[in-house]
């Protein structure tokens, strides 16, 4: 393997001198893992979460791909988010899962949005809304089964279903559910969770029903139901705290080497004094640090593990702590060709994965790919 190993992947030979590090976003792999996921769930409808700017990794760009490879349903968290979404793709469906604020139904009638309902008041308002323009525009419940954050309560749900003539002026698309402890597929309250969804969606037997993000797709076919909704499957995150992934890395962080230096044993490395080394050492100082995403928890003080990066073929520690623009890797054992000012390390990619990140910090693949930071020079490859 030669010394070009390193390089980031979509990286020109002829990149700009001044890049310091280069986020990497693989379009074809966020395309291959909604085909992936489109097919696990088949027959039923795989949508696609596009919240917080597609996870960090750009909405525009996602929501692009996405169309193309067939998703025609899409949510989002926040209104603003709706509306960028609707200026990107004018035919898609597109639920907000914030709900609908007070003055904000006739944002959601002007863009065809569609709000996810959250409680009764929220029911009573668009149905107002609807019966003074009359029109029965579509919107989503959300029925609370365990969660105990958003969506309708048992009250709620007594309240709405004695309103009467109330939802002959709205259209009720979509009867939805998030589940808790879908990360574990051996808690017993997915299937509690289940249970509950089953007998409430029974009262609104004309809607589509979703209960299952992208870690209740792998819980298995019974929990599919007529649409999924996968967020960070899709972004080659990990659903699942068992198992391997299997879904395809989308995100390549990599920083450049800066300095090159030799250190003898006993010498401290960076803010605190708080790695001490134990051999003469020669240290990579990689410009990438927490304003970049890379968190400080993966630091590596006296005793402990922080994460390990990776120069070519070769994996590189980190020592001491990760600073806000720096960070430091051992590279005493790496061959010379690879370890030179203005390399490329791997900080998030093949060989580091979102989730390896995640549990080194004590975090989840979620955090990981939204902290990414906008310094980086972004590439999309795959187009």
């Amino acid at each position: 393997m030669s010394g070009q190993a390193s390089r980031p992947e979509g990286a020109s030979a002829n990149r700009d001198t001044h890049e310091t590090a280069i986020l990497t976003i693989d379009l074809r792999a966020l395309a291959d893992n909604y085909r992936d996921l489109s097919d696990r769930t088949r027959p039923a409808e795989c949508a696609a979460v596009v919240k917080a700017d597609a996870y960090g990794l750009g909405m525009a760009q996602a929501a692009a791909v996405l169309w193309r490879n067939g998703c025609r349903t899409y949510f989002v968290a926040t209104i603003a988010e709706a509306v960028d979404l609707r200026v990107l793709l004018a035919e898609a469906v597109i639920y907000v899962l914030n709900g609908l604020l007070a003055g904000t139904a006739a944002t959601f009638h002007q863009h065809g949005l569609r709000p996810v309902l959250n409680s009764a008041s929220e029911v009573r308002d668009w149905a107002n809304y609807c019966s003074s323009v009359g029109e029965a525009l579509p919107c989503a419940i959300h029925v609370d089964t365990g969660m105990n954050r958003l969506g309708l309560s048992a009250t709620d749900i007594d309240e709405i279903r004695g309103m009467g003539d109330l939802w002959q002026t709205v259209t009720l698309s979509l009867v939805m559910s998030h589940l808790a402890c879908a990360d574990d597929h051996a808690h017993a309250k997915n299937g509690r969770q289940r249970e509950r969804f089953e007998v409430i969606r029974m009262l609104f037997p004309k809607a589509l029903t979703s209960l299952a993000n992208s870690a209740g797709i792998l819980l298995g076919s019974e929990y599919h139901y007529d649409l999924v909704r996968p967020g960070v499957a899709l972004y080659g995150g990990h659903p699942q705290r068992q198992g391997d992934n299997p879904f395809r890395p989308v995100v390549h962080l990599m920083g450049r080497i800066l300095q090159i230096r030799d250190t003898a044993r006993g010498e401290t490395v960076g803010y605190g004094a708080t790695r001490t080394l134990d051999r003469p050492t020669r240290i990579a100082v990689v410009a990438v640090g927490y304003a970049d995403g890379l968190f400080r928890a993966l630091s590596a003080g006296d005793g402990e593990a922080g994460l390990i990066a990776y120069l070519g073929p070769y994996a590189v520690p980190v020592l001491g702590r990760v600073s806000m623009d720096l960070v430091s890797v051992d590279v005493t054992d790496v061959p010379e060709a690879f370890r030179q000012r203005g390399a490329w390390v791997e900080l998030l990619g093949p060989n580091v994965s979102a989730h390896t990140m995640a549990s080194q910090a004590g975090t989840i693949d979620y955090e990981v790919l939204t902290s990414l930071g906008s310094r980086a020079t972004r590439r999309y490859v795959g187009i």
